[in-house]
């Protein structure tokens, strides 16, 4: 909860108070150490969150165009819009 919330030292210690006073929850020890450790390690388990939850491939680039098309077959076709998207993908870090 903690990290999926990558939670501030304020609402950290609000989360952990509240943990201590459940029944069954932490002791306050257990909540000191957690603290402790959170504060020191915050920025790397942020990260490694963000890292593990990203797609493999980034876009590299994108071009797009709308064409109208002005003679057909049938009239009703007549100025239907087609949008044409082309993407380029890539691997992380390459």
């Amino acid at each position: 909860s903690i990290a999926s919330a990558d939670m501030d030292l304020n609402q950290l210690e609000a989360f952990l108070t509240a943990q201590t006073k459940k029944q069954g929850g932490i002791t306050s020890d257990q909540a000191a150490v957690i603290a402790k450790f959170w504060k020191n390690h915050r920025p790397q388990i942020h990260e490694s969150l963000i890292s593990q939850s990203r797609w493999d491939h980034v876009l590299r680039n994108m071009n797009w165009r709308v064409d109208l098309k002005s003679q057909l077959r049938h009239v009703d076709q007549i100025n239907t819009p087609v949008a044409i998207v082309e993407m380029e993908l890539g691997k992380t870090g390459q």
